[in-house]
């Protein structure tokens, strides 16, 4: 057996052993048993991705008159990154959400568009992505996976931190720097000169704390939820780029549950997005409002001339990735962002 191998046999076995014990409930039990839906993420209760997941959690058993209860597992309390989307497959849970960049390792390598440096000039922007054509065509990448999309939720745009000031993109040469598993935030660590590291986001404040890492990119509520501020010197606001989430559920399940049921997660859904992409910029907004006042970390906001800098050193990274990501895809997604026809 591989070494790479075993974490995913590991988690076949116990998703297996919790089939078997399924199995034993008698026929009479389960009839009566709510419909169990597991609700696994990575990040903080108090992140705009936990309020929206348990605001799920709240619609979907009203709406549902109790035929459906939703267990919520915040902080990797069930999978780590690694883990959660073979989960899901596999059954073991039956709804994440999962960032975008998560997609592009699973053989979806369209939704790594999202991962472009400076694709993305506002909010209004990206839903014109995400409510058209092109969020409803990555969704479909996702069926022949065992994958079915319900919804984008919002994070907010990345700023970057590490313990030295980042002005320029020659203050990145030679930094380890934490990131997502995505090619594209890859090449755009090395258009710095930095060294990306790939690393688990439950891991990255002790990495931070044992030089492990130098620094990394992320947003501020999920930078701040996470105490990242407290060992961490330098926060720059540069925006570069954007974290959103896509909430998906296992096909198979979804497919079979009774349309009345779905009818109503539906609905849940709905105004559970709606939800968490509202609080998404208050949350951000007073991450960094509270890190700041904290004291412990130095902010640094970009000049023109030191962003203008920033872009010209990763744009080639998106001419880079056409190939990887389908310069269609990119082309669509520009034509989106900007209105359609403008």
């Amino acid at each position: 057996m591989t070494q790479s191998s075993r974490p995913a046999r590991g988690l076949t076995r116990r998703v297996l052993a919790a089939g078997t014990a399924l199995l034993l409930l008698s026929g009479a039990a389960l009839a009566q048993a709510p419909i169990l839906i597991k609700f696994s993420h990575v990040v903080a209760p108090d992140t705009p991705k936990g309020r929206g997941a348990d605001k799920f959690k709240e619609l979907a058993e009203k709406y549902t008159n109790g035929k459906v209860k939703v267990e919520v597992y915040p902080n990797s309390q069930l999978f780590k990154d690694k883990e959660e989307v073979e989960a899901l497959q596999l059954g073991a849970v039956q709804m994440l959400a999962p960032s975008l960049a998560k997609f592009g390792p699973l053989g979806a390598k369209e939704f790594e568009v999202f991962d472009l440096p400076y694709i993305l000039p506002d909010k209004a922007a990206l839903r014109r992505v995400t409510d058209g054509a092109l969020g409803k065509r990555l969704f479909d990448k996702l069926q022949s996976k065992g994958i079915t999309g319900l919804a984008y939720w919002d994070n907010g745009f990345k700023v970057m931190s590490a313990n030295k000031p980042l002005r320029m993109p020659a203050d990145f040469r030679g930094l380890k720097m934490r990131i997502q598993s995505s090619k594209v935030l890859e090449a755009e660590f090395r258009a710095l000169g930095a060294i990306p590291q790939v690393m688990a986001f439950s891991e990255v404040y002790q990495g931070m704390q044992t030089g492990v890492v130098d620094g990394s990119e992320n947003t501020p509520s999920n930078m701040f939820t996470q105490k990242h501020h407290e060992v961490q010197k330098y926060i720059t606001l540069s925006d570069h780029g954007y974290i959103g989430y896509a909430v998906i559920t296992n096909k198979k399940f979804w497919d079979g549950l009774p349309a009345d049921v779905r009818t109503e997660l539906d609905k849940a859904m709905k105004e559970a997005t709606a939800y968490a992409n509202e609080v998404a910029d208050k949350d951000n907004a007073d991450a960094l409002e509270e890190m700041k006042k904290s004291g412990k970390t130095t902010f640094i906001t970009l000049t023109s001339e030191e962003k203008a800098a920033w872009k010209a050193a990763l744009e080639p990274v998106t001419a880079d990735m056409a190939k990887r990501v389908g310069k269609d895809v990119i082309e669509e997604f520009q034509k989106e962002a900007k209105g359609g026809t403008q």
